[in-house]
């Protein structure tokens, strides 16, 4: 056992905060006793790069109970939550992982889980799989495949493969229905109005709310900003997302003129350069700036810096800076994931179908020899998980009749 975390004193509260997660994720509890039974992973050795929440250490309890040996890091300095990761250490597993990591740290750390030469990663941005790509390079030869969590992460691999750079298989996590569908809205709406009313405690209500994108996250906080009241904009650059979000009722209009009107911005695109300083200039004085995309390049900081005369943090995950133009703006969680930095990430509930399916496809990746590329999950597994989710609600659905199977399946009958 090796681990490096803030404190190990704090593994009896991580513990108390697993086991709530684990009364709240029924779907992988159940493959966990599959898992338990069965022993899928006997002997694999899996590296995680995963945010260190207690929804995570559900998973690694889960895998652990297949056999499988697990080393895990962080894949954002600021959202591992420390007690979980102490209650991980204490309970046996390779954990590297502490909040508020430098950048030297946080790859240090990566490199510590990679020393553990794991046949399959999970990730959660890729960073295992672009380090193991670039400078461990050595450890392909071992590795039958990893597991992608989000879409930024997916976004990247897609560049990879496409310039044949990939060379190992991976599974698209985050394309599985029974995760976008509902991790990325459900979950991201909820988690990040949660980040950004613990870092503020500010009113929704009334205030012009920003949202840039509108992809399933952007979709979801847009819904829930709107359900708290908010006034709701929506900036994109896909015209068919645009469309949407007019249909849904929401005003689209381009960031330059957002920039004038919002109140609480908050990036969920997955590109660079969203909130610039031209954008920064106009806005008005006391806006909040916030972040629900994986990496912290969406709000530009280094403009931010530019147009300021100071700074000075003010709460927890807020941070004050005083424009030279005479307005100040907020920053929460320096630009970083605001639902992960400062609350604690999407719903148990939720994560329990996005982790259901980062097992079975850990399992599919050991039992299955697959060439080098990106994969989607098997349509039966992400099907079974719905059906199971379904069944711990209580919920019963109906069933096609062979009757109704023959004849979407048949073009004989017309009219």
């Amino acid at each position: 056992m090796a681990y490096s975390v803030k404190d190990i004193r704090l593994a009896d509260e991580g513990s108390l905060k697993i086991d709530w997660a684990e009364a709240h994720m029924p779907v992988l509890m159940e493959i966990r006793g599959q898992f338990s039974r069965e022993k899928p992973l006997k002997g694999v050795r899996v590296g995680f790069a995963l945010h260190v929440t207690k929804e995570t250490a559900v998973l690694v309890r889960t895998l652990r109970a297949g056999g499988a040996e697990v080393a895990i890091a962080g894949c954002n300095p600021l959202s591992t939550q420390d007690d979980v990761a102490a209650a991980l250490a204490k309970e046996g597993v390779d954990v590297y992982a502490w909040r508020a990591e430098s950048r030297e740290e946080y790859y240090e750390n990566i490199n510590k889980v990679l020393d553990h030469k794991p046949q399959i990663t999970v990730d959660d941005g890729a960073d295992l799989i672009f380090t193991i790509h670039k400078e461990k390079t050595e450890l392909l030869k071992d590795i039958k495949g990893g597991c992608e969590e989000t879409t930024t992460g997916i976004v990247r691999l897609n560049a990879m493969e496409k310039d044949k750079a990939l060379k190992y298989p991976v599974m698209a996590v985050n394309d599985a229905d029974t995760k976008h569908l509902f991790d990325n809205r459900y979950g991201t709406g909820q988690s990040t109005l949660d980040g950004i009313l613990r870092a503020t405690s500010i009113l929704y209500a009334g205030k012009n709310f920003v949202v840039a994108g509108y992809g399933n996250c952007g979709r979801g906080i847009a819904s829930d900003a709107r359900g708290m009241g908010a006034n709701v904009i929506v900036t994109e650059v896909n015209p068919v997302r645009a469309l949407e979000a007019v249909m849904d009722g929401f005003r689209v209009m381009p960031m330059d003129k957002a920039a004038e009107l919002g109140d609480i911005f908050v990036t969920a695109t997955g590109d660079v350069d969203v909130i610039t300083g031209k954008h920064l200039e106009k806005m008005k004085n006391g806006s909040v700036l916030a972040n629900s995309g994986h990496f912290n390049v969406e709000i530009n900081t280094q403009d931010l810096e530019k147009l300021s005369k100071g700074k000075k943090k003010i709460r927890e995950n807020v941070e004050k800076y005083a424009l030279k133009n005479g307005k100040h703006l907020y920053l929460l969680a320096e630009g970083r994931l605001v639902n992960l930095s400062a609350a604690e990430g999407h719903p148990s509930e939720v994560m329990d179908m996005s982790f259901a399916n980062q097992a079975l496809a850990v399992k599919y990746l050991n039992q299955n020899k697959l060439k080098a590329g990106i994969y989607k999950i098997p349509k039966e597994i992400d099907e079974m998980i719905a059906r199971l989710k379904l069944k711990t609600m209580d919920i019963g659905i109906d069933e096609l009749s062979a009757r109704q199977k023959q004849y979407i399946s048949s073009w004989e009958e017309g009219t």
